[in-house]
């Protein structure tokens, strides 16, 4: 079935999910507009979405495909197609903070349009048993060329920049992000993250954010923490709880270090189990600030965080996050917030065109049809192989040479 024809292109469709008004208000509160001369910030946002969302290369791959497509492009609320020059320029001068709050503020209007945004899509490997709200926190690491990115630098011969998400898994959208040089260490940016979380949510994170301090502070806030427990960690066994199956030990347990004592002073538990890692059995350790759970949810809890890591293979295996448009640190998170923003407008289209693909097949089909004049949500439900294909099913009468049939299943099928 054909997909139905409609007076916009396909990109006007989508990137018109941005409110109209944001960007204007954003680009005066973050001094952007007294920067614009050869493009305006509507025209440097919608061409970097269209870099996501095309797959574009380089510089010269976004801003001639636009030039080829300027009396489509001019639709899009009289954007323009950029030079060169002044797309690298608009990326390395004007202030990517804008970039950063016109994501939060786009997720947090189609969050109001539509309160149920995103509740569809929930990750399936959430516990049942857990009503509250699961919170997951990690990082990704993004590759960058360390000849001429100085910034990045972490290693002799390699440069990266990290994103630090926290995400809810009920929604699967992301609640808080940083962008920052991979030279810092995950633990001093655990307080920014989890500093929305309210009293009786759940928050799940990596060995690698562990801080006593920060646990401390979640503790008394009456936020409930799952996580892995340091090799190093020296402490005192308070009691012991009746373990079976694959759960090796559950005990309560306190800090018994000098330093370690002071910035977490009250008791905690602390569960080994044998968990299966990549069709293995491996011996793990946790701990946790919630005496009531039982030593197997506390294992599903932390399993559960794989869910962060399908988020980051979405973002990083769908959206243009490999190739950069430019080598300055404002360039790079210009890129990655407009990767963000433009996986929630896609996220947000599947939403409202009730997509039960998997989010690369959604992307796939509306690259290929960027300026196109269809209509999006027609598109979704009659492209490709989207509908699914009618089951075929079993005729017994076509196993026989024709004329046998009356013989096997007639009357004389069970002589």
């Amino acid at each position: 079935m054909k997909p139905t024809r409609h007076k916009f292109t396909i990109l006007k469709q989508v990137v018109e999910r941005i409110p109209g008004y944001l960007v204007s208000k954003l680009s005066k509160k973050h001094g952007v507009d007294k920067r614009c001369r050869s493009i305006s910030p509507w025209s440097h946002v919608v061409s970097l979405v269209y870099t996501q969302l095309s797959h574009a290369l380089s510089l010269n791959d976004v801003c001639d495909s636009l030039h080829n497509h300027e009396s489509a492009l001019s639709s899009l609320r009289g954007a323009t197609a950029p030079s060169r020059n002044g797309l690298s320029h608009a990326n390395r001068n004007r202030n990517a903070d804008m970039a950063e709050e016109l994501f939060w503020s786009v997720l947090s209007d189609l969050q109001k349009e539509h309160p149920t945004f995103g509740y569809g899509r929930k990750y399936r490997g959430i516990p049942r048993r857990f009503k509250r709200l699961i919170n997951v926190v990690d990082s990704t690491t993004i590759s960058l060329v360390s000849n001429c990115i100085d910034w990045a630098k972490h290693r002799r011969q390699k440069a990266a920049a990290k994103c630090h998400m926290m995400l809810d898994l009920h929604t699967f959208l992301p609640r808080f992000a940083v962008v920052k040089s991979a030279k810092s260490h995950d633990a001093k940016v655990a307080k920014s993250l989890c500093s929305g979380i309210k009293a009786g949510e759940i928050v799940v994170f990596d060995k690698a954010y562990v801080d006593f301090t920060h646990l401390h502070e979640l503790h008394d806030r009456n936020v409930f923490w799952v996580t892995r427990a340091k090799d190093n960690m020296s402490y005192r066994v308070k009691k012991r709880n009746k373990c079976k199956g694959r759960i090796l030990r559950d005990v309560l347990v306190r800090l018994d270090g000098q330093q370690s004592k002071e910035k977490f002073s009250e008791n905690f538990r602390l569960i080994e189990a044998v968990v299966v890692v990549n069709k293995k059995d491996t011996i793990m350790t946790f701990i946790t600030n919630n005496m009531d759970w039982s030593a197997n949810s506390v294992c599903d809890l932390y399993k559960a965080r794989w869910g962060v890591e399908v988020f980051f293979k979405q973002l990083k295996q769908t959206l243009q996050l490999a190739d950069f448009l430019g080598h300055n640190e404002n360039a790079v998170r210009w890129q990655v917030w407009t990767a963000l923003l433009t996986y929630i407008l896609l996220r947000f289209i599947a939403f409202l065109g009730k997509w039960k693909g998997s989010f690369a097949r959604l992307f796939t089909t509306i690259r290929g049809v960027l300026w196109s004049r269809f209509d999006l949500f027609r598109l979704l439900k009659s492209y490709g192989t989207a509908e699914g294909r009618k089951r075929m099913h079993a005729r017994p009468e076509q196993l026989y040479f024709p004329g046998l049939e009356q013989f096997f299943m007639g009357q004389h099928a069970y002589v």
